[in-house]
C-alpha cells in the first residue's frame, strides 16, 4: 500500500513541475479520493453544496413555499415532513420578481423567520453606481459577501432563468451560465434552490419534462422538485421528480394561509399537512384532473377499493398491482382512496418498514 502511495505521489510530482505553458490532462487517481457522504439541510430534500430546481404551474405558492423553507432553516423549525432541522443557518435570496420589502419580508416573517440570518443581493457597487447582479461576472464578490455575513446554507434564486446569459432553450447556455451556481453550492457547502415555472400543455407528461427552458436546468441539478394545485381547491402537493442522491419518489401535501403580521399586514405562509407516499407523476395527477371527466371511473374505484380492503389492511404496494390488474390508474385509486376516507399508515417490522392501506 505504500507502494501505492508513493507512486502516487509522485505522479502529482511531475505534474507541478511541468512548465505552466503546456497543456496536459489532469488525472485524479481514485486510490487519493477519500469518500464523502452527502450532506442534507433537509433529509433526502434539500441536498447541501448541489443545485435543487422547485417547478410547478402558476399559483402553487413556489415561492412561498421556498421562503417556509428558508424559515425553518433559519429558525431551526421541523422540516414539512416533520423532522427537525439539524443546525441553524444563512439564507442567501436573489429575485428579480418579488420585493422584499412588501412582499419576500413580510412571507419570511409570517413563516417565523430569523430575520437576521436572511440576507437579499440587490446587486453591485461599481464605482458609486448599483448596477445588475450578474452570477457569470460577480460570483467573486458574492463569495466575499458570504464570507463577511458568516457562510450561507441556503441560496435562492427566483427565478433561476435569472442566472441564464443566453436562450434559456439552449443547453449550452444553460449549463454555462449555471455552472458559476453549481461551483458556488460547492465551494460554501451551500444547497441552492433555483425556482422554475412548467411549460404549458404539460399534464399527464412526466413532470422533470415539463420543467420550462432546456433539459439542461433538470440535468445539472441533482434533485427536482415539482409543485401542484388541486383543481377547484386549495390543497397543494410537493413532489421529488429526479434525485440522483435520495429515492426520487414521496411527496407532502400543503396549503398556503393568509395570517396577520402585525402593524395592519397580513402575508401568506404555508401551512404542511403531511407525507404523501407515490411517484411525482401520481401525486400530480392525483390533483390535475377533471372530476366531471372521471366521476363515474372514481365512482368505481370506490367500489372497488373498499371490497379490496374488506378483509383487513393491504400493503400499498400489493393495492397498487391490484389496481393496475383491474385496469384503474393510480390517480384515480388515490382520488377514490381520500374520497373514502382509506388510511394510509407506516407499519414497522422486525427489520424494515412498509405503507399499509386500511379502512378507517
Amino acid at each position: 500500500m505504500r507502494d501505492d502511495w508513493d507512486s502516487i505521489e509522485r505522479g502529482a510530482a511531475a505534474l507541478d513541475a511541468m512548465p505552466n505553458y503546456e497543456r496536459v490532462v489532469k488525472l485524479r487517481c481514485g486510490a487519493a479520493i477519500k469518500p464523502q457522504p452527502i450532506t442534507w439541510l433537509w433529509d433526502g430534500w434539500l441536498p447541501a453544496g448541489k443545485l435543487t430546481i422547485l417547478a410547478g404551474a402558476a399559483g402553487t405558492g413556489k415561492t412561498t413555499l421556498t421562503l417556509s423553507l428558508a424559515a425553518t432553516l433559519t429558525a431551526g423549525g421541523r422540516w414539512p415532513d416533520g423532522k427537525p432541522a439539524k443546525a441553524k443557518g444563512n439564507v442567501l435570496i436573489w429575485s428579480s420578481e418579488d420585493n422584499p420589502d412588501d412582499t419576500l419580508v413580510p412571507r419570511l416573517i409570517a413563516a417565523g423567520a430569523d430575520m437576521s440570518r436572511c440576507h437579499f443581493i440587490e446587486g453591485i457597487a461599481e464605482n458609486g453606481q448599483s448596477v445588475p447582479f450578474d452570477p457569470s461576472q460577480d460570483i467573486g464578490e458574492l463569495h466575499k459577501a458570504v464570507e463577511r455575513i458568516g457562510g450561507v446554507s441556503l441560496l435562492i434564486i427566483d427565478p433561476i432563468v435569472s442566472a441564464v446569459a443566453g436562450d434559456m432553450h439552449r443547453a449550452n447556455d444553460v449549463r454555462r451560465s449555471l455552472q458559476a451556481v453549481v461551483d458556488f453550492a460547492e465551494v460554501h457547502k451551500c444547497a441552492v434552490v433555483g425556482i422554475t415555472h412548467f411549460a404549458k400543455g404539460g399534464a399527464g407528461k412526466s413532470p422533470q419534462e415539463r420543467v420550462i427552458g432546456s433539459q439542461a436546468f433538470g440535468a445539472l441539478a441533482r434533485m427536482v422538485l415539482v409543485a401542484a394545485k388541486e383543481e377547484d381547491g386549495d390543497r397543494r402537493v410537493l413532489a421529488r421528480a429526479k434525485s440522483n442522491i435520495a429515492p426520487d419518489d414521496g411527496g407532502v401535501s400543503y396549503c398556503l394561509d393568509l395570517v396577520n403580521i402585525g402593524g395592519g399586514m397580513e402575508a401568506t405562509r404555508t401551512r404542511w399537512e403531511g407525507v404523501i407516499e407515490g411517484t411525482a407523476r401520481e401525486i400530480l395527477g392525483d390533483v390535475e384532473y377533471n372530476e366531471d371527466n372521471e366521476a363515474e371511473e372514481r365512482a368505481d374505484a370506490e367500489q372497488f377499493l373498499r371490497g379490496l380492503l374488506a378483509d383487513g389492511p393491504m400493503p400499498s404496494k400489493a393495492v397498487k398491482a391490484d389496481a393496475d390488474g383491474a385496469g384503474y390508474s393510480w390517480a384515480t385509486i388515490r382520488r377514490a382512496q381520500r374520497v373514502i376516507g382509506v388510511e394510509c399508515v407506516k407499519e414497522k417490522g422486525s427489520k424494515t418498514s412498509h405503507w399499509v392501506w386500511r379502512l378507517p
